[in-house]
């Protein structure tokens, strides 16, 4: 993979959403907020991203992230692409000190309106077959189950759940 000198997208304006537990305001992810990132990353996942990833994958020229905080705090974040017709979500978690608060679900309406704004006509994800709570949070917001790609996570071999959201105009 070529090396990218262009940093992290940190255009976008903030913008405040009200959650269970208080304030919730997201932002654009900025190289500083690698350290609070990988603090949730770890505490969420078995097999976390690592920090050169995380700063790969905010270089690509189509990637965009938002920063989930409450009060100050970081307690979650989406990363997704902005692609020509569509958005693909490649990662997105919640604290687990913050979860089943409105924060994870707040990320994904995020994305759905820039979806809306920016003309794209659906989102895609995978997500592992075992985390079923993430499925429900998706299929909460309209996400439907699309098949199945076998073998898709290479840390474990576990399957994914293809899952998709037409975007309606």
């Amino acid at each position: 993979m070529e090396r990218s000198t262009e940093k992290p997208r940190e255009e976008r304006e903030s913008r405040d959403f009200s959650v269970s537990e208080g304030r919730l305001q997201l932002r654009s992810v900025t190289s500083s907020d690698l350290e609070d990132i990988l603090a949730i990353e770890k505490a969420s996942f078995a097999y976390p991203w690592s920090p050169r990833f995380f700063l790969q994958e905010l270089r690509v020229p189509c990637a965009r992230s938002l920063l989930a905080m409450i009060e100050g705090k970081p307690v979650g974040y989406v990363i997704y692409w902005l692609l020509p017709s569509e958005i693909d979500i490649h990662n997105l978690a919640v604290d687990p000190a913050h979860r089943r608060q409105g924060i994870g679900r707040s990320l994904l309406l995020a994305v759905i309106d820039e979806a809306k704004h920016e003309g794209r006509s659906r989102i895609t994800l995978e997500v592992r077959r075992s985390n079923e709570a993430a499925q429900r949070l998706y299929q909460s917001v309209g996400f439907v189950s699309q098949g199945i790609r076998r073998g898709y996570y290479s840390d474990d071999g576990e399957d994914a759940v293809i899952m998709a959201l037409e975007i309606r105009r």
